[in-house]
């Protein structure tokens, strides 16, 4: 008896194998004799239909998800990891999430200001998208309204339909190969994401180092740099994850067969090839970080430069100063005889030493750079 599934369910079958790409209505009462089944799920629709997806997985695979499972799977803040069991393999691996009005995270590049810096930054989510891997089904749990299927739906349907044409066989043979794809293309918008940081990282220091400005938005800069180290951890979770499933695809049983052993070295390749994109993405990351942090080094190190001229500049004008105040003090003595205090010419004669000394003293001071914009060692 097959199971139905309503139609405005958020959950897909589809039918997979060498030369045919097909969905079908409702979850079949036995596997097809050729190629593998995989059954996309929407997380709140796999919560309400679990009793209806788990017996069809007892049926075709021989055993169901473990109720941990399950629970990891509808767990919505769960990091990116794998686990594996004797009937199947289990990853989850976090995507980039889509802003709250539903567009990419990477339209908008035509604002250089620190308002679309911090909104771009603040845009950085993720959500968790669950694999269940057996030999011939593959369920994947995804968030509400997650592009991710429905990308590889539509993928795939225009893969098959171009190897009628060519001949050429381009879809996935295996439920672990199509569970690779998937996660390469979610690893990819990390990468395009790279370019979108170092954009707004470059706005950000532009206006943390301009020495005509005054820096105010430092919550944006904390706001940037937390959203660094999330993407980081966020990273380093999906090393792991992907590492551990490399160890456990080497761990699998021999296969005698020369296309199975084709196959599997062509997973081993498809593997190491996510893990280095993730490894670029993560090294990419950390070196934002680092320019941060030098960025904020430099501006304290500016003001501090910028502290120590003021200083400068007021010490010599004191200087300068000082040897007026002198003579004013001098002449303004109470005495009766004082040199050209009756003269007629005095008066000028005093301004014009004043005069003498202080241009003296400034051309001193400037002939050592005490005035100027460099400070001679």
């Amino acid at each position: 008896m097959n199971d139905r599934i309503d139609e405005g369910a958020a959950v897909r079958i589809f039918h997979i194998k060498a030369d045919n790409f097909s969905e079908l209505a409702e979850l079949p009462a036995a596997l097809p004799p050729q190629g593998f089944v995989w059954v996309g799920c929407g997380r709140r629709e796999f919560e309400v239909q679990r009793v209806e997806v788990q017996s069809a997985l007892q049926r075709w695979a021989g055993a169901a998800l473990v109720d941990l499972h399950v629970s990891d799977l509808l767990n919505n803040q769960l990091p990116s990891h794998f686990e594996d069991t004797s009937w199947y393999d289990m990853l989850v691996f976090r995507r980039l999430a889509t802003t709250p009005s539903g567009k990419s995270l990477f339209v908008d590049e035509t604002h250089g200001t620190l308002a679309s810096a911090q909104l771009a930054l603040d845009a950085i989510d993720t959500s968790p998208v669950g694999f269940a891997v057996f030999d011939r089904v593959l369920l994947t749990i995804h968030p509400t309204d997650c592009m991710v299927r429905e990308f590889f739906a539509q993928r795939l349907t225009q893969q098959a339909a171009e190897s009628d044409l060519r001949g050429a066989g381009r879809l996935p043979s295996s439920p672990a190969d199509l569970m690779l794809r998937m996660v390469n293309y979610m690893v990819d918008s990390y990468l395009d994401l790279r370019r979108l940081l170092t954009r707004q990282l470059t706005t950000l220091q532009s206006e943390l180092l301009n020495p005509k400005g005054h820096f105010h938005d430092w919550q944006v800069l904390l706001g940037s740099r937390n959203a660094l180290h999330m993407l980081e951890d966020t990273c380093e979770d999906q090393r792991a994850a992907m590492q551990e499933w490399i160890d456990a695809l080497d761990e699998w049983p021999s296969e005698a067969d020369a296309g199975a052993k084709r196959e599997r070295e062509l997973l081993r390749v498809r593997s190491r090839d996510v893990l280095e994109h993730i490894e670029r993405v993560l090294t990419h990351v950390r070196r934002l970080e680092s320019s941060a942090e030098a960025a904020v080094q430099m501006h304290f190190s500016a003001l501090s430069h910028r502290t120590n001229d003021i200083m400068r500049t007021l010490t010599v004008l004191t200087a300068i100063f000082l040897p007026l105040n002198l003579i004013t003090g001098i002449f303004g003595m109470n005495f009766e005889v004082i040199p050209l205090q009756h003269a007629v010419k005095g008066f000028w004669v005093a301004i014009a030493i004043m005069i003498a000394t202080a241009i003296g003293l400034g051309g001193f001071f400037w002939r050592k750079r005490y005035l100027g914009t460099h400070v001679r060692p």
